[in-house]
C-alpha cells in the first residue's frame, strides 16, 4: 500500500518564528483582533487570542463560532483585518 504524497510545511528560520511569536503576544496584550494563515487551512483564521497554551503549542482564537485552537508551528503570517 503506497502512501499518498503529502506536502510538508515549509520550514522556517528562527528568526520568522520569534517574530510570529511576537507578533502574537502583541496582540495577545493589547486585544487585538488578528488574521492568520495556517499552513493547511483553507481559510484564513480571524478572532482574538484567548489563551496561548505553551504545554500544547496551541493558539486558542476566539471567535463568534467558538474557540480555534491553531498549532503554533503551523501559523504561517499574522495579520491584522483591514476593514
Amino acid at each position: 500500500m503506497a502512501k499518498s504524497k503529502v506536502a510538508k510545511r515549509p520550514t522556517r528560520d528562527e528568526f520568522v518564528l520569534e517574530e510570529i511569536g511576537n507578533q502574537l503576544m502583541e496582540a495577545f496584550y493589547e486585544k487585538s483582533e488578528i488574521v492568520l494563515t495556517v499552513w493547511g487551512w483553507e481559510e484564513p483564521v480571524r478572532g482574538h487570542i484567548d489563551k496561548m497554551d505553551s504545554r500544547t503549542g496551541k493558539v486558542h482564537i476566539d471567535q463568534p463560532s467558538g474557540v480555534v485552537k491553531v498549532p503554533f508551528m503551523d501559523i504561517m503570517s499574522v495579520d491584522y483585518p483591514r476593514d
